[in-house]
Formats: structure tokens, sequence, C-alpha cells
């Protein structure tokens, strides 16, 4: 078990660890506790009705956030010719082929996220499969595409998330800093709900969000009542 500090135990203690919190009340708290120095991000953990051991029920994607999540990542990319100028025009970090590749597999890891057009993916599988593992680009995780100048921007400007469903059932996804304001919390809690809702694959069955916990990067977490960020994410939905 990780050992927290003791501002976080005498935050924990103070805790009902049974009450569920309204999303807008459960990320007010968050960002309320949020007092160390540095600007501290709110992170949401979501438990969901699947069982991803089995394929058809794994939940995985990207989406972007109105807001974006306040953090840059640096980007490298798999592309050539007129692809790798698009990726460079875009921003980002590294852009490369067989080169990159190479690079990788020497040990350079300099990167927070590969993207790749779908022409690289053979050769970046054949080299780098097994040693990058869920670091690979993916179609599923929108980091492979042929438009690989908007999913680059959409990276840079902080607005793309990605979720992937843990072995527990657990999606684990960032909604912004605790210098953001509490509408533009909500905003992005609404939009990543509606990505995970959209995603339910059609294998799961009963209760899908299962648990959901808000938090921020020192703080305990403040759990969330299920049906009522359903209620809330549906409703802006329709309006």
């Amino acid at each position: 078990m990780p050992k927290h500090s003791q501002r976080y135990n005498e935050l924990a203690r103070s805790l009902d660890n049974r009450a569920l919190y309204d999303p807008e009340e459960a990320i007010e708290k968050s960002r309320t506790i949020a007092n160390t120095r540095f600007n501290e991000t709110i992170d949401v953990a979501i438990r969901l009705g699947v069982d991803p051991r089995h394929g058809d029920q794994m939940v995985r994607g990207t989406t972007n956030l109105p807001h974006g999540t306040g953090k840059v990542r640096r980007v490298a990319c798999f592309a050539k010719g007129e692809k790798a100028t698009e990726a460079e025009e875009a921003g980002a970090d590294r852009v490369g082929a067989e080169d990159l590749i190479a690079e990788i597999q020497k040990g350079w890891r300099d990167f927070d996220i590969l993207v790749a057009t779908p022409d690289m993916m053979p050769a970046v599988g054949r080299a780098l499969g097994r040693t990058l593992g869920p670091k690979m680009p993916s179609p599923r995780s929108g980091s492979v595409s042929n438009d690989i100048g908007r999913v680059i921007r959409d990276i840079k400007s902080a607005s793309r998330v990605e979720y992937r469903v843990e072995k527990a059932g657990i999606v684990h996804a960032p909604i912004g800093k605790k210098n953001f304001t509490q509408e533009q919390l909500m905003d992005n809690f609404r939009a990543l709900i509606g990505a995970l809702l959209k995603a339910r694959p059609a294998a799961a069955k009963g209760r899908y969000l299962k648990g959901i916990t808000v938090s921020s990067t020192m703080g305990p977490g403040f759990r969330v009542d299920p049906q009522r960020a359903q209620q809330v994410t549906e409703r802006a939905g329709s309006a």
C-alpha cells in the first residue's frame, strides 16, 4: 500500500467515506482542498460494469475536453514525406520514420505520446510492438490517423484525453487543473462521462457506471453518485 503524507491522512480522516456527492460538489471540494504550492490536477476515476479480460468489453478511446487538461504533452510522430511535413507544422516535437524507430530501439523515450500515419504502422509494429506495449500508436485510441495534423494539434493544445479501462474495470483521466473554474471542470467532466457512455460495449450488462471518484493530485477522493453524473451529462447533451 502506498504511504500518504500527514496532510493527506488528516484530510482523509475528516471525510465521510460513505457519502455520495453531486458531481458539482465533488469537484468543488477537490478544488478547495488542493492547496499545495503547485497547480494540482483534478482527476476522475470511473469504475465501469465491464470485464476487460473479454475483448468485446474493452473500453478505449479518446475524447476532446472543451477546456483542455492544462497539461502540455511531448508528441513524437511516425510519418514520411508530406505527412511528416504536416506533423512538423502541427507542432510535433519529433518526427521521423525508420530513423525514429531506431532511436526508440536504442532507448530514446523523450516523449509523452506517440502517433503515426497508417502506412508506418507495419514497420512500427514489427520493430517496437513488444518494446512499447500500451504506448504503441493505435487506431482505436485515435493515435493512428491520416489526418495526423489535426491529431497532433488536439494533443498539443491539451484538449485530447485518452481513456482505457484497466484490469479492474477502472478508467482514470484528468479533467483539468485546480486553477480551472468550476464551470470549466464541470464541462470537461460531462465530456468525459459522455464519451464513456457512448463507448459502452454492447456486451456490457447491468449497471455501466458503477462508481466515480474525483480527487486532486495530493488529495483524497470524493465519491460521486453515478446516477447523478449520468443525469447531468445527458441533460447537457440534450440542451
